[in-house]
This record gives structure tokens, sequence and C-alpha cells, in this order.
């Protein structure tokens, strides 16, 4: 069995963006594709971004028990990582990579214990993160306020991680959660 990592962060804070530059940094990396029951964004492809399942897909999944995790994160609005994604990846030799929100990280940590890192990515203010989310252009405004709502909540639970990684700079983010994953896997 292999090793996973997990980068949980708020909405906004860089994640996905740090993940992207991880794996065409460290090849032993393989993406974890979430599951969704939300719509498929304009510049999203489904099974490479997110399994787009809708409402109905996703609880059906649900009740097959295909989830390692999953959670409804807004009223109708599901995320999860199929079992199947992780037994695809650890069959090509990989390590697992997942970007997920703070409670289904910490809920893949809890399943494996010794065989996941955990790294937060913490925004370097709320401030920030209201700027950045309304930068994407594609969240109304009740969107971002529910998100930075979400957010103080999901930063008060970053020290259940392994490791807090502060996205101030990019670069710098980038470089040290690189440096702490290749240790994780080479240990």
């Amino acid at each position: 069995m292999g090793k996973l990592i997990v980068i949980s962060a708020p909405s906004g804070a860089g994640k996905t963006s740090i993940v992207h530059q991880l794996l065409k940094d460290i090849p032993k990396l393989s993406f974890s594709v979430s599951a969704s029951s939300r719509e498929r964004r304009e510049n999203e492809v489904h099974g490479k971004d997110y399994y787009f399942l809708g409402v109905e897909g996703f609880q059906q999944k649900i009740n097959e028990d295909a989830f390692l995790e999953w959670e409804q994160v807004y009223e109708n609005q599901y995320y999860g990582t199929l079992k199947s994604e992780i037994e695809r990846i650890w069959s090509e030799g990989k390590t697992v990579i997942f970007d997920v929100d703070v409670v289904g990280g910490l809920n893949i940590k809890k399943q494996y214990p010794k065989k996941c890192l955990s790294i937060f990515i913490m925004p370097p203010s709320i401030e920030v993160l209201a700027e950045r989310l309304i930068g994407r252009g594609s969240e109304s405004d009740e969107s971002v306020k529910k998100r930075l709502d979400k957010a103080e909540e999901e930063i008060s639970k970053n020290m259940q991680f392994d490791t807090i990684i502060l996205n101030d700079d990019f670069e710098i983010a980038c470089e040290q959660t690189k440096e702490v994953i290749t240790n994780f896997i080479n240990s």
C-alpha cells in the first residue's frame, strides 16, 4: 500500500495552484480526482478536474459505499473521494495527492494515520482571501461571504494538520511544500 498526501486549505488560499505545481515538480505524485455534485464550470473537464456526478449520482455512490470520504459542504453540494481513485493510483506505484477541503483532509488522515501526510495551506489573512475569491470572478457576493465564513472555521482547525505552510509568496510556499512532501515520500 502506498502513501497519501493531503493538501487542504480554505477556498481561495491557493491549494489547487500549489498542487498543480507539485504535480509538475514531483513525478511520483498522482492527483486524486474528487467527485462533486456541483455543475461543471466552463474551464473544467470531467474526470480531470472532478467527477461531476450531480446530486442524484453522488447520493447513489454514497449508497454504494464507493467513497473513502465525502461530505455535504453546502446544501445539495457534495464533495468526496472515490475509493477507486486511490486503488488506481496505488496500482500505478505512485503516491496519491489530494486537493480537498479541511474536513475531507482530516477524514483521510484519520483513516491512514501513518501513511498520510496532511498539509494545511494558510492564507496570509482573511482580507487577502476575500480579494482572491472576488478576483476569480466566478463567485457571487453571497458565495464569497459563505466561503469566508467557512474559511474562518477551517483556519481554526489548522493545528490538526502535520504541517502548516503560509501561502504569502507562491514560489516560497511551493518550495516549502515540495520539500516536506519529498522528505515524507523518501522516509
